[in-house]
């Protein structure tokens, strides 16, 4: 089953539906270069690749840094688990992240009586430095589900275009949750944290609270860590895979749960406003790996 082209940002489907006169698709048309030009002009030569590599699955470099071989393509949805704004193109992983979706998507079927996950960015065909949105998901290790469940993959295409993101799951100051934060949202964490190829789990500040008041003895509270955004959905990072020599696993997480004076500080004045650096001047992206260059161009 693919997403209908109503999941399609609102001014494309202007210009693809039949039924809007020919003045209007025009004028949207224009709308749509003046829009997306932006995104247009930051492409990257990763974004602009389709296919994956061939090869064995292999993640190389880090999430920030990085690219992936033999990557395989999450389908547009299966049990328990639908991939939503495919037109991304963002919808790859190393098999250990299409697996770990899977297994999620399983769990939660079995759990809700049939609800499933909805999954945002993986990696694109290659991984490496994407147009927008994100600096790592780069290696194939990284995926976004949102906390959200979804009744159906047409449901879930509906009513998520690109504008619409899910709800959050936090009050207005992003401090505590909010009526829609439950037990669903609290055992989907918990499953992907108790996973064993699983390194981390970014969530927000607000969220990482909620679980230590609620799951204070889980030895699995110590993968959440929190930052900024992430109220509406979480974002799961992989350990490097075996089968990958030239990945850069990134530096363990410290011992202890994490909700003690670490979590404090992301409410304090200071984690609440932080101050903008006085350089002006952005830091030189680093060189990725020399495996990616070969990965790029094969």
């Amino acid at each position: 089953m693919n997403p209908p082209t109503k999941a399609w940002p609102a001014p494309f489907r202007l210009l693809s539906g039949k039924r809007y006169g020919l003045g209007q698709r025009l004028m949207v048309g224009l709308l749509v270069l003046l829009t997306f030009d932006p995104l247009i002009a930051a492409e990257t030569p990763w974004s602009r690749v389709e296919t994956v590599a061939k090869g064995r699955p292999e993640a190389i470099g880090g999430p920030s840094n990085g690219c992936v071989r033999g990557a395989l393509g999450l389908p547009a949805s299966g049990e328990g688990f639908v991939s939503i704004r495919r037109h991304r193109n963002r919808y790859y992983g190393h098999a250990r992240t299409i697996a770990l979706v899977r297994e999620l998507g399983a769990a939660v079927a079995a759990r809700t009586g049939g609800k499933l996950i909805m999954v945002g960015d993986l990696a694109q065909p290659r991984g490496g430095r994407m147009a927008s949105s994100h600096v790592s998901h780069q290696n194939g290790l990284d995926v976004d589900i949102w906390l959200t469940l979804a009744e159906s993959p047409r449901q879930a295409w509906r009513d998520t275009p690109e504008a619409n993101d899910p709800p959050s799951m936090l009050d207005r100051h992003r401090l505590r949750p909010n009526a829609r934060w439950g037990a669903e949202q609290r055992f989907l964490i918990q499953r992907a944290a108790q996973h064993p190829d699983v390194d981390r789990i970014l969530v927000n500040p607000g969220i990482k609270r909620a679980l230590c008041r609620s799951e204070a003895s889980s030895p699995w509270l110590r993968k959440i860590r929190p930052w900024w955004g992430h109220d509406a959905h979480m974002h799961v990072r992989l350990k490097c895979p075996p089968d990958s020599p030239a990945c850069q696993q990134q530096a363990p997480i410290a011992p202890g749960s994490g909700c003690g004076a670490e979590l404090a500080w992301w409410f304090s004045e200071e984690a609440r406003s932080p101050k903008r650096g006085s350089s002006g001047t952005s830091k030189p992206r680093p060189q990725p790996p020399a495996a990616c260059a070969q990965v790029l161009g094969s």
